[in-house]
Formats: structure tokens, sequence, C-alpha cells
């Protein structure tokens, strides 16, 4: 049996010893340290956010973010469709109710049309949103001038999941500083890795300070142990920075090798009647973190998704369907969901192809020779 293609692997740097070293040989091996402090200015410093507080997770970023928005029992929150259910778990932790919007396809992110239509729909039945929660799907921004002025006009604040999108720019400006606040991930498989891990990004110091004392359980400022809200233990520990720290030194290294990864996968596929690929529009510069694509069997001679991913799997390659929108989970069933039918499809005919930033050589050849057995 050939050796494992992952979709995406942790690729580390080398350097990240050097600060869990340190780590250790300082014994600031408590939740808290250097690491900590400094991989958070660094993150800052990087996506352009002002301010920035290192947490567990993404999604524990997201479940603060709503916190400080003060969502609750009974309210609504905006959310894309198409994209993990950790974006959208947070607002039911909160005992709100998401509404899912579909996405538009050009960027398969929320479509800024039904994002406006599903605004005054909401208002119009007695609820207006408290935030709009989308997502850079994929790495690929999402189309922030028309959501942005939506956001303005109605003034209801965006919480900007850039899970996948670290090093993904619009404009000229990362994603993760457009909205209200930001959030990003560093799970194994993300572009940076911190082994498991988050941050929470804005440009008001306020919020992050609220964030961090949240985070570590909220305890007051007193001698003894003493609380006034209801607190998380959702803070990153000093020694997982360190990892965070090597990695983000490398992060443009990362970008260009996802990027030509992509253009890999073009050179070849590019041309194939039936394949589409995820694509950056104007102005847009994509980390592509997961390279993925649209087949179509009705162009493609029957080829299908799911025959293609078997075919890869039966070769130890490793593939993955796009996420299955959330509004089509059984867990969100009862939820209102603004849908035009494109992540449906995507969702049926659509993967993601092996795209870590680790690939060798002879794993590019392996996977171009069974590709090119499958699309002839």
């Amino acid at each position: 049996m050939n050796s494992k293609i992952w979709l995406s692997s942790p690729h580390m740097s080398g350097n990240e010893l050097k600060y869990v070293n340190e780590a250790f040989d300082t014994n600031w091996v408590a939740p808290l340290g250097p690491n900590v402090n400094q991989f958070e200015k660094e993150l800052a410093s990087y996506v352009g956010s002002g301010h920035c507080a290192a947490l567990s997770s993404g999604t524990s970023a997201i479940h603060l973010a709503l916190i400080m928005l003060g969502v609750g029992v009974g309210d609504e929150v905006i959310c894309q469709s198409f994209t993990f259910s950790a974006t959208a778990n947070p607002i039911v932790y909160q005992g709100a109710t998401p509404i899912f919007i579909d996405s538009e396809s050009s960027t398969w992110n929320m479509d800024p049309e039904l994002l406006e239509f599903a605004i005054k729909d909401r208002i119009v039945k007695g609820k207006k949103p408290k935030a709009i929660l989308l997502v850079h799907l994929y790495g690929m921004p999402a189309l922030m001038n028309e959501i942005s002025a939506i956001s303005n006009k109605y003034e209801i604040p965006i919480i900007e999941d850039a899970a996948e999108a670290l090093g993904s720019t619009y404009n000229g400006k990362y994603c993760g500083s457009f909205g209200l606040m930001g959030v990003l991930s560093f799970n194994g498989n993300k572009i940076i890795t911190t082994s498991g891990g988050g941050a929470l990004l804005s440009q008001d110091s306020e919020l992050i300070k609220r964030a961090r004392f949240l985070s570590t359980q909220a305890r007051d400022s007193a001698p003894h142990y003493q609380h006034s809200n209801i607190g998380y233990n959702y803070r990153m520990s000093n020694v997982v920075a360190g990892i965070g720290r090597g990695q983000l030194e490398v992060i443009e290294d990362r970008v260009e090798k996802r990027r030509a990864i992509n253009q890999f996968y073009r050179s070849f596929l590019g041309k194939k009647e039936g394949i589409l690929f995820h694509t950056e529009q104007e102005g847009m510069c994509s980390n592509y973190w997961l390279t993925s694509v649209l087949i179509d069997p009705s162009k493609t001679k029957g080829i299908s998704r799911d025959s293609v991913r078997l075919s890869l799997e039966a070769e130890n390659i490793e593939s993955r369907p796009l996420w299955k929108p959330m509004h089509l989970q059984p867990v969100f069933s009862g939820a209102p969901a603004y849908s035009n039918g494109f992540s449906e499809h995507a969702f049926n005919i659509g993967l993601c192809l092996p795209s870590g930033s680790n690939l060798s050589e002879e794993e590019k050849c392996r996977i171009k020779e069974k590709l090119l057995t499958i699309f002839v």
C-alpha cells in the first residue's frame, strides 16, 4: 500500500521548538506567559487588526464574540450556511437561533442580496438580527464591500470567521480585519497550526480586554477568587503559543506554497470539461487553504465527485466533499434559511483536493498520475 497522502497535514517550520523550549526552560508552562503575549502582538500586527486574544479554538472565539454582543435566548444571528458546523454551533450555545444565508456562485460565500432580503424579512417578522456571522470559505474572501455596506446600513455588526483564511486579502486588506471582530483557527489542518487553538481579533481594545477576562474564568480583581460574571476556560496556553510563534514566522511561505499547489492542479485540470475551480475574483488574493473544485458529471462523461474521491481513496490519497450546508444538517432542521440553491448544488458535486504545503514532488506526481487516469 502506498503511503497516505493527507488532505492537509501539519507542516512544522523547525523554529517552533525554540519557543516551546523557552517555555520549559523558564517554567512558563502555566496557561499564560511571554509566548502568548508575543503571539497576540505578532498576529494583530500581521492581520492589521489592532488587538488580539489568543484562545483555545476558533469556536471559543466565536462564542465569546457573541457573548460580548449580548446575544442571548430568543435572539437571532445571521449565519453563512455554507461552512463547518463550528461557525454556527456557538449561536445555539447562547440559546439564539441561526438564520442561514446561502452563498453566491463567484466566491461561494454569503450572498449579499440574500443577506439584505433576510434582514428585511426578519425585521418585518419582529426580530432584528444581533450579528452577521460570515465566512471566508476555503480561504476565499467574501464580498466584503457589499456585505459591509449592508452591515452599516442596518447597524448589525459583523463577526468575521476567517478560520480558513489567514493570509488571504481583499483589496489589499487581510481577512479577519474587516468585521467588528475577526476569528482565526489554528487547528491541525489549518494553514498554520498550534495543534489546537484560535484567536479573536478586533480594532476595539476594550472588546479584546473583555474577551481575555471572560476566557480566564472571569475572575474579578480581588485577593480571593471572586466572580461577578460567568467565565470560560478558553485561553491559549503558553506552550501552544510557542508553536504558533514558530508557525507565524513562515506564514507567507505557507500561503505561497498553497497558491502554488492550486496552480499545480489548474495546470492539468484547468481546461478539462466539467471541472470548475473555486477562483478568486478581482481584488482578492486567496490563500487557497484547500483547492476545491466542482465536478459536473453531465460534462465529464459521467465522472462524479464521489467516483473521483473513491478512486483517490483506493490509492490512499485523501480528498473530501465540500461542507454540507448548515440548513441541510439534521441538527439545524428547524432554523430559518434563505436559500438560492447554490450551496446544496456545490455540496453535491464539490471536492477538496490534497492541498498541504508539505506535499512532496513525489506525492504531487502520484496525485497527478491518478487524476489523469480518471480525467483522460
